[in-house]
């Protein structure tokens, strides 16, 4: 980078030691922008080639480009950071707006670019499928099937008599008794997803297929809202702090760790296959350089191949499914509106099933009584078994199982004007308030998947039937979400009345 400096007093000099700016995951825009910055601050002070002051920029001129690149996160720790090692003077002036002082622009310039193009390039080596990958999957495979032989063998009578009067307004009574109100739906539809990786056929009344049951879920808002305990605790279940698994046994790949680049690679190793991908942090994954269109690809289910120099990945197909928690920072009233600012907002709700949390008071004292009910013990998950056996024995009946060959049949789920006519109701009468809705009508078809995926509960309520149907408790379900989705686009908490 040629001689790099330090200042000292105020005045520069040349360094012993090489700077580094430390830049972390969030900071890395900001740093892009910062360079653009002080790059057009050495422009102006230049004429004829000739430098004529020193290059200074505004602190409102740094905020104003990452708004307009919308970039939200706040440039001061890196500002402070670079006046500590002397690459900006702060200088005093009696207007509100700060102003630095640039000694060494090219220099900065050129350290910033360097930092950012290292923190997002991805990391060498050979683009190939993590060789224990297939490890993985056998093991996963061998545990699902454990269990299908446990349930078949020792438990299979009294989980079809579980089943016969299980229903989704029973599995929300369960949950809410454990979390209440205010906490147990987001649970709730965790679970719901677990079932719907069954991917089972959802017909028209005309008996053509015209989708699936399975989605992906995203649990998009500010740490401590209780995301991560919805998706992965609760699913995989966690011995640390007594809670059991209640989701699929073998069929959730958990990510906490994993780079996206790392992900592509393991990927391939899936497809043809469908396992759901839990993924704690998920908003990191779009950090990384020229991963948002690979990401998009993969949660379309639709070829993914990822070229680099370094070699290719693909093309291969992905099938699986993801549950996820985007972290995001919002703030009090525009707690919607500070969020959809994130650029990979509308690449999550244009695929995923996406529920909103705001950390609104009653959230927080919901959260906070229910960790504190389950560190003193006062939790007691009665129907975690019973529920894991069912969900094993009706996700192995609708895929086909061939330990279930001759037992059961899979059956598709049929839909009917009935619940579109009730959503529809709903976003009626979010329109007559507005000429500009501000939700999408992808979210009635997530609503309708969550409804066709609570129909699957009722498998053995209905042994004779060709078809699973969606009744009033399945519409109900899927009015709630859609209300209280459409309610929280519009700036409102809380559900609709």
């Amino acid at each position: 980078m040629g001689d790099e400096y330090k200042a000292v007093g105020g005045l520069a000099g040349p360094m012993a030691a090489p700077v580094s700016v430390d830049l972390s995951a969030g900071e890395v825009p900001i740093a892009r922008v910062l360079a653009q910055v002080v790059g057009d601050s050495d422009r102006r002070r230049t004429v004829r080639g000739v430098a004529q002051q020193v290059a200074r920029f505004r602190l409102s001129e740094l905020r104003g480009r990452l708004l307009r690149d919308r970039i939200f996160e706040d440039p001061a720790r890196l500002l402070t950071r670079l006046k500590r090692r002397g690459l900006l003077l702060e200088l005093t002036a009696g207007s509100g707006d700060r102003t630095y002082q640039v000694p060494y622009p090219e220099e900065l310039l050129r350290l910033l670019l360097d930092e950012a193009e290292r923190s997002e390039s991805p990391e060498p080596g050979p683009v190939m499928p993590v060789p224990d990958e297939r490890a993985e999957i056998r093991s996963m495979d061998s545990e699902f099937l454990d269990h299908l032989r446990d349930v078949l063998r020792a438990r299979l009578e009294p989980t079809v008599a579980f089943g016969r009067s299980f229903q989704v307004a029973k599995l929300a009574e369960y949950l809410k008794d454990l979390f209440g109100e205010e906490l147990y739906f987001d649970s709730l539809i965790s679970i719901l997803q677990q079932y719907a990786l069954a991917d089972a056929p959802m017909i028209a009344p005309t008996g053509r297929t015209t989708g699936a049951t399975g989605f992906h879920l995203a649990l998009f808002g500010p740490p401590g809202t209780g995301k991560t305990f919805s998706i992965d605790d609760l699913i995989r279940g966690n011995p640390r702090s007594g809670v059991p698994a209640h989701g699929l046994p073998g069929r959730n790949r958990y990510c906490g760790g994993i780079t996206p680049v790392q992900f592509l690679r393991v990927g391939s190793s899936y497809s043809g296959r469908t396992f759901n991908f839990i993924v704690p942090e998920f908003n990191d994954w779009f950090k990384y350089r020229g991963m948002v269109e690979p990401l998009k690809l993969v949660m379309e289910q639709r070829e993914v191949k990822w070229e680099t120099t370094l070699g290719t990945v693909g093309p291969y197909t992905f099938r699986s499914f993801f549950s996820v928690n985007y972290n995001v920072r919002v703030s009090g009233a525009q707690d919607y509106w500070t969020t959809i600012g994130d650029p990979n907002f509308a690449a999550l709700e244009d695929r995923m099933l996406l529920r909103f949390h705001p950390m609104t008071r009653a959230r927080f004292r919901a959260v906070e009584a229910s960790a504190e009910r389950l560190e003193l013990g006062e939790l007691e998950f009665a129907l975690a078994a019973a529920i894991r056996d069912h969900l094993t024995l009706v996700h192995a009946i609708e895929t086909g199982h061939p330990l279930l060959s001759g037992k059961f049949r899979a059956r598709p789920v049929r839909l009917d004007r009935n619940l579109y006519d009730r959503l529809r109701e709903v976003s009626e009468r979010a329109l007559s308030k507005t000429n500009f809705p501000k939700f999408s009508p992808r979210l009635k078809l997530r609503a309708v998947r969550l409804a066709a995926a609570a129909a699957l509960l009722r498998y053995f309520e209905e042994p004779a039937s060709s078809a699973l149907t969606i009744g009033k408790l399945e519409v109900d379900l899927a009015r709630r979400f859609y209300e209280e989705e459409i309610r929280a686009r519009e700036g409102g908490h809380g559900r609709a009345g």
